[in-house]
C-alpha cells in the first residue's frame, strides 16, 4: 500500500525542527512548489540509468556544447 503525499504534514514539523517560523502564505508557496516538482522527482527516482554509457573524459566544469 503507497503512503499519501502530504506535504503538509512535514514541511511544518521540519521547518520546526530546524527552528524556523513559517506563516500560512510561506507554507502554501512550499506546498505549490512541492506539489509541482515531487510528481518529477519521482519519476527520477524510478528512472533506470545502469544501462546508460558514461561519457568518457567528460570534463564536468565546461559546459556540453564546448567538450
Amino acid at each position: 500500500m503507497e503512503a499519501p503525499n502530504r506535504a503538509e504534514d512535514f514541511i511544518a514539523a521540519g521547518l520546526a525542527s530546524l527552528g524556523i517560523e513559517a506563516d500560512e502564505v510561506e507554507l502554501a508557496v512550499m506546498g505549490a512548489a512541492q506539489a509541482m516538482f515531487w510528481p518529477a522527482i519521482l519519476e527520477l527516482f524510478e528512472l533506470d540509468a545502469g544501462e546508460a554509457v558514461p561519457e568518457p573524459g567528460a570534463d564536468l566544469a565546461r559546459a556540453p556544447g564546448e567538450r
